[in-house]
C-alpha cells in the first residue's frame, strides 16, 4: 500500500512523497511547466534544447560524465523528457542513493553551466532529421496533426524547434529562459517508493530551497477546433501509408473524461478490442492500430493510428469509422463495459507496484492540478454506464469535427475514394 503527501517549502517548491514500503527501486522526478507552448516562433525549441544542456554538467559537477556517473553508481540512469506543456527530469535509484540523487538533480537544474551550446546544437539537428525527409519537409504525423489543430498557436509549434530556430539559438536565450521557468513555483519535485516523508522533506530543503521564487506558467488557451472534415496529406515515398483520425475532447478535468477511458478501453485494449478484432482479425487491413489520448491543462484529443499498404487506405479508414461509429449508433453491451472497467482496474493496480507510475501519477499531475487518488479514479471509472459511453460518442465522433492527416504515397484514385469516404458523413454523425 501507498501513502501520499504534498508538502511546501519557503520558496513555494511543492514536493509529493509517496511512501510504498513493498517496493525495492525509488523513482525521483522533478517536473516543471516549460515546454513548446511555452515559447514564442523566434525562440522555438528553446525548452527542448535547455533539456540537453543541463546534461552538460553544472557548478557543482561541470563534467557531465562525472554527473551521471554519480547517480549510475547510486543505481540510478539520469534522462529528461520535453513535452508541449512541460519537460521532466528522473532516475530511478536505490532507496539508498537517494542523497545522492537529490544532490545531482539539484545541482543539474539549478546551476547549469550552459557550455558547449554549439556543440549542443550539432547533437539537436542531427536528432530533428528524425522528422523530416531528405527534401527538410515534416514527415512527422503528429506535428502535422498538431499544427492542422491549432494553426499559430505555440500548441501546433514542434518540440525541438525549427532548423531556423536552433541555428539561431544563443546562450543567453537559454539563460532568460532557464531564469523566468525554471523558478520553484513553476516545478514539482517527486519521489516514490520505499522511501519516508520526513527523509524526502529534509533533502529537498537542502538541494532545492536555492531554486528562487517566481510566477508559475499560465497558458494561453487554444483556438476553437476547425471546422471539418478536414483533410492533409504529406507525400513521402516509403512502402506504407501512416495516417491519423483526431477528435477534439476535453481536458483530463472534465466530468466527461472517464467516459472517454471506458470508450478507449473499449475500442483499443488488447487483441480483443474492437479496433484490433474489425481492422486486422477479420480483415487483414493493417498489421496494427492504436486510439489514445493527447490532453493538456484547457484541451485534448483522441486519436486513431494506422499504417497500410497506399491501396488499402480507403478501406482501413472507413473500417475505422465505422466500428468508431458503432458507439454512436448503438450502447456498448454490459459484459463489455465490464470488461473495459475491470481491465482499468487492473491496470492501475499494476501501477501500484511502479515507483514511476506512482511519482507521475501525483508529481506530474500535480504540476497541473491537484491529483486524485486510485481509488477515487477507480470509484468514477466504474460509475461510468453504456448511455454515458454513447452519449460522450455521440457528442465527440462527428464529421464536422473530424481531422485526418496522412504520410504516404497515395495516387488520385485512392485520394479520390479516401475523401469521400472520410467527407461522406456516412459512418458518423455529421
Amino acid at each position: 500500500m501507498y501513502r501520499h503527501f504534498k508538502n511546501v517549502l519557503p520558496n513555494g517548491l511543492r514536493v509529493v512523497t509517496v511512501e510504498a514500503p513493498p517496493l525495492h527501486a525509488a523513482m525521483l522526478a522533478a517536473y516543471v511547466r516549460c515546454g513548446s507552448r511555452h515559447e514564442t516562433p523566434e525562440v522555438n525549441g528553446v525548452s527542448h534544447f535547455l533539456e540537453h544542456m543541463f546534461f552538460r554538467g553544472c557548478r557543482r559537477y561541470p563534467e557531465g560524465r562525472r554527473m551521471n556517473a554519480l547517480v549510475e553508481d547510486a543505481g540510478g540512469s539520469l534522462n529528461g523528457v520535453t513535452t508541449r506543456d512541460h519537460g521532466y527530469f528522473y532516475t530511478p535509484l536505490h532507496p539508498g542513493g537517494l542523497a545522492t540523487g537529490m544532490e545531482t538533480l539539484g545541482a543539474m537544474l539549478g546551476e547549469p553551466l550552459l557550455n558547449e551550446v554549439d556543440l549542443e546544437r550539432e547533437v539537436i539537428l542531427e536528432e530533428m532529421l528524425d522528422e523530416v525527409d531528405d527534401r527538410g519537409r515534416d514527415i512527422d504525423i503528429d506535428n502535422i496533426v498538431k499544427r492542422e489543430a491549432y494553426g499559430a498557436h505555440p500548441l501546433a509549434y514542434k518540440i525541438a524547434g525549427t532548423e531556423e530556430s536552433v541555428r539561431a539559438m544563443r546562450r543567453d536565450t537559454l539563460a532568460e529562459h532557464h531564469r523566468r521557468r525554471y523558478v520553484a513555483p513553476n516545478m514539482v519535485l517527486a519521489c516514490a517508493g520505499p522511501v519516508t516523508q520526513a527523509e524526502v522533506m529534509e533533502l529537498a530543503a537542502r538541494h532545492f530551497s536555492a531554486f528562487p521564487g517566481g510566477e508559475p506558467v499560465r497558458d494561453d488557451p487554444p483556438p476553437p477546433w476547425p471546422q471539418g472534415p478536414r483533410l492533409v496529406e504529406v507525400r513521402h515515398d516509403e512502402s506504407q501509408t501512416e495516417f491519423r483520425f483526431t477528435f477534439p475532447v476535453p481536458p483530463e478535468t472534465h466530468p466527461d473524461f472517464p467516459a472517454l477511458m471506458v470508450l478507449r478501453r473499449v475500442l483499443d485494449d488488447g487483441l480483443s478490442s474492437r479496433l484490433q478484432v474489425n481492422v486486422v482479425d477479420r480483415k487483414g487491413l493493417a498489421y496494427s492500430v492504436h486510439a489514445g489520448f493527447d490532453t493538456w491543462s484547457d484541451a485534448g484529443m483522441v486519436e486513431f493510428d494506422a499504417a497500410c499498404a497506399h491501396a488499402k487506405v480507403p478501406a482501413t479508414a472507413a473500417e475505422i469509422l465505422r466500428t468508431v461509429g458503432e458507439l454512436v449508433r448503438a450502447p456498448v453491451p454490459e459484459e463489455e463495459l465490464a470488461r473495459a472497467r475491470l481491465r482499468h482496474r487492473i491496470g492501475l493496480e499494476f501501477s501500484l507496484d511502479s515507483a514511476s507510475e506512482l511519482a507521475g501519477w501525483f508529481g506530474g499531475t500535480e504540476l497541473f492540478h491537484e491529483p486524485e487518488s486510485y481509488e477515487e479514479r477507480v470509484r468514477k471509472v466504474d460509475a461510468v454506464t453504456a448511455a454515458d459511453v454513447q452519449r460522450v460518442a455521440a457528442e465527440t465522433f462527428r464529421t464536422s469535427r473530424l481531422l485526418f492527416a496522412s504520410v504516404g504515397r497515395l495516387d488520385r484514385p485512392t485520394r479520390k475514394e479516401l475523401e469521400r469516404i472520410v467527407v461522406s458523413g456516412d459512418l458518423l454523425p455529421e
